[in-house]
């Protein structure tokens, strides 16, 4: 009988880490092994995701978490203040951190990955966990090579800390290796009020807007002679984030040091 994946979840009391716990608890082939939030400490873990209790009470200090549960992987859904140190906890321990936070920044990724090459374990870091949302950004790249006049708009709840969003710049990354180089819009354009045409990226446009209701959405526009071209993807659930998160989950320790950078890496 092949043994259960040892997983640990890091932020199990925020609205993304309650569904990873439900998620986690429902597989079979996995074992939740800890669980760590300091804003949710002795609270039942199963109970908190809307489950009959579990028996297993939320812990406070991850390093003493994974000392004691001994996972193999580590599930982070927290914020980007504590994310970093997380995720350096975990490589030091020699468990597999998959992170969905973000707020990440290129230097940060680089450090990331020297920790995971020295510790010789596997890491992942992935802006969205949505199968969709990754079929989205593969779509939008095949459209830049005859679209090059593009614009992401990018949409988000109230509470979310970064912008753009970690999807809309890998969207963007993903457009700008298709992407003719072309100046877009009127060279005299002018902004009355400073941002309104959003953030530039590589020649592109990128616009940002938070409100209560919302999820997780992204829409890239091309423009062309006598036409336009929109791809959307919506997250109307977080439960939309489990599959990615759990496919994550199965195939990081399959890697065998480093980090990875994006899904995408491993499903496609």
């Amino acid at each position: 009988m092949t043994a259960k994946i040892r997983v640990l979840v890091s932020g199990a009391g925020g609205r993304v880490g309650r569904e990873v716990v439900k998620a986690v608890l429902g597989d079979q082939a996995m074992q939740l092994v800890g669980v760590v939030d300091p804003w949710a400490v002795g609270k039942d873990a199963a109970v908190l995701a809307g489950l009959p209790a579990c028996g297993m009470t939320v812990q406070g200090d991850l390093a003493t978490a994974i000392q004691e549960s001994r996972p193999e992987v580590m599930v982070d859904f927290t914020n980007p203040a504590v994310v970093r140190e997380n995720i350096r906890v975990a490589l030091q321990a020699k468990v597999s951190p998959v992170v969905g936070t973000t707020g990440l920044t290129d230097n940060d990724l680089l450090e990331i990955d020297g920790w995971a090459k020295e510790d010789a374990t596997s890491c992942l870091v992935a802006p969205n966990f949505a199968v969709g949302a990754l079929l989205m950004i593969r779509f939008a790249q095949e459209a830049a090579r005859f679209f090059p006049h593009v614009e992401i708009i990018e949409l988000h709840h109230d509470q979310k800390l970064d912008a753009p969003s970690g999807t809309a710049l890998k969207t963007a990354e993903a457009i700008s290796r298709e992407r003719k180089q072309v100046r877009q819009g009127h060279p005299d354009e002018k902004e009355r009020f400073a941002g309104v045409r959003g953030g530039e990226f590589a020649g592109m446009r990128l616009h940002s807007i938070r409100l209560p209701g919302l999820i997780a959405h992204q829409e890239v526009i091309f423009g062309g002679v006598g036409q336009t071209l929109t791809i959307r993807h919506d997250s109307t659930s977080r439960e939309s984030f489990m599959p990615g998160v759990l496919l994550a989950i199965q195939r990081i320790r399959s890697i065998r040091e480093g980090l990875v950078y994006g899904l995408e890496k491993l499903i496609f």
